[in-house]
């Protein structure tokens, strides 16, 4: 690596200083609808001030705040080419919102950044600020070094990347507005998983819904009444059987290093306030399906809507006297199954593109526990669409794969040090 580049490393101290500023601020990017309206130009602002005296015209950066909603920023960082250039080199989809975190349950308060050593806590740190710190001061010592680069370096930062509901904010919008399609031109490291890796595959991701309308009863009297309850447990097993009969391991997960295989799983449910002694006349059941890229999207949701349209009451599980029809009432349960906010394609990245050798070469080398390539069945915006539409899409990160939407999230200021290094690497190895 060329000297410049070599004397590029993380500064400590300034990396937590920076981390306490953006950790102070969580409370107001959480993201979760319509509790928790994130307000992402908050980061955005910090790092555009940080950058300030390397952005033109006092350096030779070129930044651009993006706001297609108040308050809702998206962030891009160029370093153009010495020699004007169409080639790029981009870092993308680290963002500057986060889940939701309940202090209770916390060890530490999940709002202000707690250090231990080399561990840092607080909401964010590993998913995904504490990215957007490291690749800040990443691009300030770049612009500072004075390298003469033979492509254009850029580093986006995004909006909204932790709900699917609302849509026109972040990566979506920007993509739409062509703010994308200059990077096709060299490979796109997309900047938000964990472990290093580098991740080879994430799994598409569809939320989904089960309503069941039944009979209010006694619960003494449970031949009466149409447990709306017990029918949706019984119709998420029916439909997971389906799915499961349906979507097996795939002959591919050995080949991308998958941890799981595709999976349908309820993770929430809803019955309407009563007392313990009623059967409960509505439940709602939501879960989500992850699906591996080898699945078509299209092709499994029509899938589950067609079994779902005529659900056979007579094989659900149904237990002792609960009864799922009352035909002396003309009654029985009412089932419907939906689909709902906008579904995420899985992605298996080109294993032989030249970007994919570069990100593994730079892990390998900077990285203490070498390059250990993984897939997993998370789920990332736009990324499946990027390679559709002709992007080399590559994927790392660097935080902690058990830290992610965890209580007491933690990440390693060593970890972010290599991160740096391995991002100087890449731009080292693509400066050809």
């Amino acid at each position: 690596m060329g000297s410049k580049l070599a004397n590029i490393k993380l500064d400590e101290e300034e990396f937590v200083g920076m981390m306490e500023k953006i950790i102070g601020n969580m409370k107001n990017l959480q993201n979760s609808p319509p509790m928790h309206v994130p307000q992402e130009s908050l980061t955005a602002d910090m790092m555009i001030e940080y950058l300030k005296p390397v952005t033109k015209p006092n350096g030779p950066l070129e930044v651009r705040k993006i706001e297609y909603v108040e308050g809702r920023a998206n962030l891009i960082i160029d370093l153009p080419a010495a020699k004007k250039t169409d080639r790029y080199v981009s870092f993308i989809g680290s963002h500057m919102d986060a889940v939701p975190a309940d202090p209770e349950g916390w060890s530490v308060d999940p709002f202000k950044l707690t250090r231990k050593g080399d561990k840092i806590f607080g909401r964010g740190v590993t998913d995904c600020s504490g990215h957007v710190a490291m690749e800040t001061m990443f691009m300030k010592q770049l612009a500072e070094s004075g390298v003469e680069l033979n492509f254009n370096l850029c580093i986006i930062f995004i909006a909204n990347e932790e709900n699917s509901s609302l849509s026109g904010i972040g990566i979506d919008e920007l993509e739409k507005h062509g703010e994308l399609e200059k990077l096709k031109t060299g490979p796109v490291y997309w900047v938000d998983s964990a472990d290093f890796g580098p991740t080879l595959g994430t799994a598409g991701m569809a939320c989904w819904k089960v309503h069941v309308k039944g009979k209010k009863f006694h619960s003494g009297l449970p031949h009466k009444g149409i447990n709306a309850l017990e029918c949706a447990n019984a119709t998420v097993r029916y439909l997971q059987k389906k799915f499961f009969d349906k979507y097996p391991p795939h002959e591919m997960e050995k080949k991308y290093k998958f941890v799981t295989s595709s999976s349908m799983k309820p993770t929430q449910i809803h019955v309407p306030a009563g007392g313990i002694n009623q059967i409960p006349g509505e439940c709602t059941i939501k879960g989500d399906i992850r699906f591996l890229p080898f699945y078509d999207w299209d092709e499994l949701r029509e899938y589950m809507l067609e079994i779902s349209k005529n659900i056979p009451l007579n094989e659900l599980e149904c237990m002792g006297a609960s009864r799922y029809e009352l035909p002396d009432e003309n009654l029985q349960a009412e089932i419907s199954f939906e689909f709902f906010d906008n579904a995420y394609l899985g992605v298996a990245v080109d294993l032989e593109s030249k970007g994919h050798k570069i990100l593994h070469s730079a892990i390998d080398k900077h990285h203490k526990g070498g390059a250990k390539p993984f897939a997993l069945t998370g789920s990332l915006p736009i990324i499946a669409e990027l390679k559709k539409a002709g992007f080399d899409t590559q994927i790392t990160g660097f935080g902690r794969m058990d830290a992610y939407h965890a209580i007491d999230e933690y990440g390693y200021i060593s970890d972010f040090a290599e991160a740096m290094k391995i991002l100087a690497e890449i731009v080292h190895q693509s400066n050809y």
